[in-house]
């Protein structure tokens, strides 16, 4: 078992395929998008990923097979990964669509090939009851049989966009859900090959369970950022107070850990915004009440507004102010703006007739496509970003940004407030060198 495919190249999906296929197999990867593929095929990477690239380097043109032939990718590997977006609906309910189309032309193709047992795995993330009622029924309606045709696995992915290649590598731990045990076995026996020098901790369980795994991984994770920044926004309030200093304390007990303690202007991204408002939407059509999710969520939405209420207390009036914005991914070490903080904030500021300023190392190109027609200058540099600004806001914890020194503000700036919405700066680093303002801190 040499040969494995990838339908569906985003985030997930390429990063995988590349990864896999640099351990040594060769990889399919599928999308539909001929653009995507296109470019692959041409050794060009549609995404940025941290330390994508050295390892695309590695495969292009050989064990990595980008293709648009569907058929191709099935009949040639012994696993199927469903690698698919699942996207929001307008009333937060997940999205099965690319999930169905990808089950359904497995199913076609499957019905044609005899004798060769093929694991379909769904490692995008769906609710629970997907596999056992959704999935499983359209493969088999083509007159297959689940155990005699075909296998079925649920492998929900753990991957931290920016980190993914390193999460790729270095998982850990694996997840599997299966009905038919041999099914399990073939995925884990998979794994077991793939980290053979360092085999992560194997959980086996079923669909269900493997589903809402993930959904409860993330919601978990989510509470302690939106939990840490309801501390912050209480340390704003108190003479001296400092929210690094509480994550420090609370972090230190290893009941809480240290991670996922970082205050700020909120979580965004493609996974946490839309994975909570899925469970919330399929808990509700349960009758059944999650008040802390609901909870997690509007700290959430509500905390990108601390950066223009610390503006606006400082500046009275941002109409015609120059305010400059230093990142637009939703985190570092990436190009994804999906839910990013970046472009709540600048909405915010194109309502109250801000003069703006954007740069980020990675994701101009996409913030473009959403705000070209706007009033938005696109910096070319950090410098260019601060010359002649009265206000810079970071909004990605960009190591770039890290870097820069106080003295760099006041000599490009024209009025010199600096608000530290990622908590990148020391405080008596810049407290005393120009106006800094910064989420959780009071001076």
């Amino acid at each position: 078992m040499k040969s494995i495919g990838f339908i569906g190249l985003g985030y997930v999906g390429l990063t995988s395929a590349i990864c896999f296929s640099f351990k040594g197999y060769t990889c399919y990867g599928y999308d539909i998008d001929k653009e995507k593929i296109k470019k692959l095929k041409d050794g060009i990477l549609p995404i940025y990923e941290k330390d994508l690239d050295k390892y695309f380097i590695q495969v292009y043109d050989k064990s990595f097979i980008p293709t648009d032939n569907l058929k191709e990718l099935i009949e040639n590997s012994k696993l199927i990964f469903i690698t698919v977006g699942t996207p929001s609906r307008e009333d937060g309910s997940i999205n099965l669509q690319y999930v169905e189309e990808a089950c359904k032309n497995i199913g076609e193709c499957l019905k044609e090939i005899k004798n060769d047992y093929k694991v379909i795995i769904i490692k995008s993330t769906v609710i629970p009851g997907t596999t056992e009622n959704l999935a499983l029924p359209i493969i088999e309606k083509f007159g297959i049989k689940l155990g005699k045709d075909f296998g079925l696995v649920v492998n929900p992915e753990f991957l931290r966009e920016g980190n993914a290649v390193y999460d790729t590598l270095n998982p850990d731990r694996i997840i599997i859900g299966y009905k038919e045990e041999k099914d399990g076995n073939i995925l884990e026996e998979f794994y077991k090959e793939i980290y053979k020098e360092n085999i992560p901790p194997i959980l086996k369980t079923n669909f269900v369970n493997a589903e809402l795994i993930k959904y409860a991984n993330n919601a978990f994770l989510a509470t302690k950022i939106s939990f840490i920044n309801m501390i912050a926004n209480l340390c704003q309030t108190l003479k001296g107070a400092d929210v690094e200093e509480i994550a420090k304390g609370i972090g230190l007990d290893k009941r809480i850990g240290k991670e996922f303690l970082k205050a700020g202007l909120g979580y965004g991204g493609s996974c946490f915004p839309k994975d909570l408002e899925a469970l919330l939407s399929f808990a509700k059509k349960l009758n059944v009440e999650l008040p802390l999710l609901e909870a997690t969520i509007k700290i959430n939405n509500n905390q990108y507004y601390k950066a223009i209420e610390m503006a606006k207390i400082e500046l009275k009036n941002l109409k015609g102010r120059t305010i400059s914005i230093l990142g637009l991914s939703f985190k570092a070490n990436t190009d994804d703006i999906r839910n990013a903080v970046s472009i709540k904030i600048v909405n915010e500021l194109l309502k109250e007739g801000a003069n703006i300023k954007v740069y980020d190392p990675k994701a101009m190109e996409n913030f473009k496509k959403l705000f070209n027609d706007k009033n938005i200058y696109f910096a070319k540099n950090v410098e260019d970003c601060l010359e002649s600004s009265e206000c810079a806001i970071i909004v990605t914890e960009w190591e770039e940004f890290k870097r820069i020194k106080p003295e760099t503000f006041l000599k490009l700036m024209k009025y010199p407030l600096v608000i530290d919405g990622r908590r990148i700066y020391q405080p008596n680093e810049f407290k005393d060198k120009l106006i800094f303002k910064a989420i959780g801190y009071n001076n």
